[in-house]
């Protein structure tokens, strides 16, 4: 972890959930408590975006301007209308803010400071950082925290124990009937050899595989989570000795490879040429299979970039505040 020496932080998005996630996962990996601000563009301004400039009505001195001084230390953005907002920090702070974009800003690598993508995407340049996999909060030190202290929700849960992660629809996938039907099919198998199934849904997932997981809970003896009490996703992963993730979302990919257990992917219908880089990128590492209704893989060394980001940021953030003859930020510089 990279801890500083009183900083100030922004996180800045439209406010979509994957987006603001992985802006703050890297904040946490930093050490910081960041602001969170989130812009809200109308037309035409929004169709602009991310080429045009910030909405005049969310400029300083707007009511609920996202962008009001004082500026921070460190803004970091994601989302094609945060991209003009960027911009504008930085001029606005004479060139003070150190700007970070996560993921393609497509307008190239001057859009801040520094850019991590993932290593489908096209943007490069030497101030960018391409990874495998995006950045989360499932951070080795959370999952060997929930492994020394099991949430007694799943420690009674028999071995092996597999964790599910269903998503839901978004732009590129949806599940159909037939797609429910073989997931809930794959999933029934693995319940009726015994198998400890941890389950947890989305937002986005649909009402009938969500009851249909419920279901499988209820007349299997497996656990889950119907969104009381404390979220158990960090625990699902820890004491999982696989993980069935749907292909719906990157940042679920990402965060179940950062465990090390074998990850079984169940993929509804639709796609997209990046989901298939991806994938393949992380089956040459041994790392995914289709989801078929059983348990294969083996151990891998887990992968995480979280680190490697924040440690990149923090790097790219002292020689800017030293160029600018700004104080020293004092970081101290700890893996977790």
């Amino acid at each position: 972890m990279l801890r500083d020496a009183g900083l100030t932080s922004w996180v800045l998005s439209d406010g979509k959930a994957g987006d603001e996630l992985q802006c703050l996962s890297v904040a946490d990996a930093l050490g910081l408590e960041p602001e969170i601000r989130r812009v809200r563009p109308r037309p035409p301004f929004s169709w602009l975006m991310p080429w045009g400039p910030i909405d005049p009505r969310e400029r300083p001195g707007a009511r609920n301007s996202p962008v009001v001084p004082p500026f921070p230390d460190l803004l970091i953005g994601s989302g094609r209308r945060a991209v003009p907002y960027l911009r504008f920090v930085k001029h606005a702070s004479g060139g003070r803010t150190y700007t970070v974009f996560l993921k393609d800003p497509r307008t190239g690598p001057n859009a801040a400071d520094f850019i991590w993508a993932p290593e489908y995407d096209r943007v490069r340049g030497v101030n960018v950082l391409n990874t495998l996999t995006p950045p989360h909060r499932a951070s080795q030190q959370r999952l060997e925290t929930a492994r020394a202290h099991p949430d007694p929700r799943l420690a009674h849960l028999p071995h092996p124990r597999v964790a599910v992660l269903a998503g839901g629809d978004s732009r590129h996938h949806r599940f159909t009937e037939e797609d429910v039907a073989r997931f809930v099919k794959h999933l029934t198998v693995l319940a009726e050899t015994g198998v400890g199934l941890m389950m947890t849904a989305s937002r986005r997932t649909p009402p009938t595989l969500r009851d249909a997981l419920a279901g499988l809970s209820e007349h299997h003896g497996g656990f889950f989570w119907d969104g009381k009490g404390a979220n158990p996703f960090v625990a699902l992963l820890a004491l999982a000795d696989a993980i069935v993730v749907t292909a719906d979302s990157f940042n679920m990919v990402g965060e179940a490879a950062a465990t090390g257990v074998p990850i079984l992917v169940f993929e509804p219908t639709g796609g997209h040429p990046k989901l298939h880089t991806f994938m393949n990128g992380l089956k040459a590492k041994g790392i995914v299979h289709a989801f078929e209704g059983r348990l294969e893989g083996a151990p891998y060394e887990p992968l995480n970039s979280t680190f490697l980001i924040a440690s990149a940021i923090a790097q790219g953030l002292a020689r800017h505040r030293c160029a600018l003859g700004l104080p020293d930020a004092a970081f101290s510089l700890e893996n977790s």
